[in-house]
């Protein structure tokens, strides 16, 4: 019987013997990866940062695009086996020729780890006109990957993983108005629809491209201190969702649930090379094991633990993916 994720078939947790505590350090422990290449988005800081270090220490080769080359040289400083090239993930042209570079070098892509994201940004939208958070968060993934696939298919034994969010409770993916042009634009809808979007594509991949030895996955790393990623969000977002208190100062007992940056990064790490899941793909993932599959409505919730069902829908997933290719211009065909 085939096995795929559809409709969460396959969410259930491994008990891989790590939680919320563990490190990127602990689920690496143990695996080489010696001539094995990665690509990391949003490589060079908060929890891309952390996985590239990880996966340089035990041996890989990482591929670091980066807007801005000079700030990633610097926060890259003194890793080893470190490669940096030019991308911008709001631009098209500039993932083309990032990715046409890729392929030249004739290597085959072992890891492809989509961890560039934004959030709590206002309302803008890239030069075709798709609103920001959609556009980098999603579309850029499913851009990058297509154009990618070839290096893959040739490793033969290739992992996509997209860092999403439990902020996918937040929204599920609006087909009828994805870029808020008859709607109120709101941040956290807006971001909840693009990472439900992540997952719904790591689905999908994951069932047309495991006859070519490729899984996808996708994953929460949970919520974390530190990381760039409020740089542009208003302090009274934060005071409404009981975050902050009256002076903008994060409460004790939030600050208590966030992770670390090395805990942060572990569900990645774990994604991209546990054994655990060498016959598995297509689930969603967080604290370094698959989540269990949400039942009853926590839609529109922040942190809540699990996956959504709507995350996980074939229908949804096969509907989304004739739109980015519509929304990208791209045919991806897996063959």
């Amino acid at each position: 019987m085939e096995q795929h994720n559809y409709q969460g078939a396959l969410q259930q947790p491994l008990n891989s013997g790590f939680n919320a505590k563990s490190t990127a350090s602990d689920v690496i422990k143990g695996i080489d990866l010696t001539g094995k290449v990665a690509i990391v988005t949003g490589g060079n800081a908060g929890i891309g940062l952390e996985t590239v270090k990880t996966l340089a220490a035990a041996g890989a080769t990482l591929v670091i695009p980066a807007r801005d080359i000079e700030k990633a040289a610097r926060n890259l400083a003194g890793i080893a086996n470190v490669e940096l090239a030019a991308m911008d993930l709001m631009d098209p042209a500039s993932i083309d020729a990032f990715a046409q570079q890729f392929l030249s070098s004739a290597r085959p892509l072992h890891l492809l780890i989509n961890n560039a994201g934004i959030m709590w940004v206002p309302l803008r939208r890239d030069n075709r006109g798709i609103e920001s958070q959609l556009a980098t968060n999603y579309l850029a993934q499913f851009h990058l990957t297509a154009r990618l696939w070839p290096a893959l298919k040739k490793a033969n034994g290739a992992r996509v993983v997209n860092v999403s969010s439990s902020g996918h409770h937040m929204s599920p993916f609006n087909f009828d108005d994805p870029q808020f042009l008859h709607r109120e634009y709101q941040t956290l809808q807006a971001y909840g629809q693009s990472k439900t979007a992540s997952n719904l594509f790591a689905l999908e991949l994951d069932n047309a491209a495991k006859a070519f030895n490729v899984r996808a996955y996708s994953l929460h790393p949970g919520s974390i201190g530190g990381t760039e990623l409020a740089r542009e969000a208003p302090v009274e977002l934060f005071q409404q969702m009981g975050i902050c208190d009256a002076e903008g100062n994060i409460l004790p007992e939030v600050a208590a649930g966030l992770k670390t940056i090395p805990q942060g990064a572990a569900t990645t790490v774990w994604c991209a090379t546990s054994r655990q899941l060498d016959h598995i793909g297509g689930v969603y993932c967080e604290d370094a094991d698959v989540a269990e599959l949400v039942s009853g409505s926590t839609s529109g919730t922040i942190g809540a633990g699990g996956v959504q069902p709507y995350s996980l829908d074939r229908d949804s997933a096969k509907k989304l993916w004739k739109l980015s290719e519509e929304l990208t211009g791209l045919k991806f065909v897996v063959h």
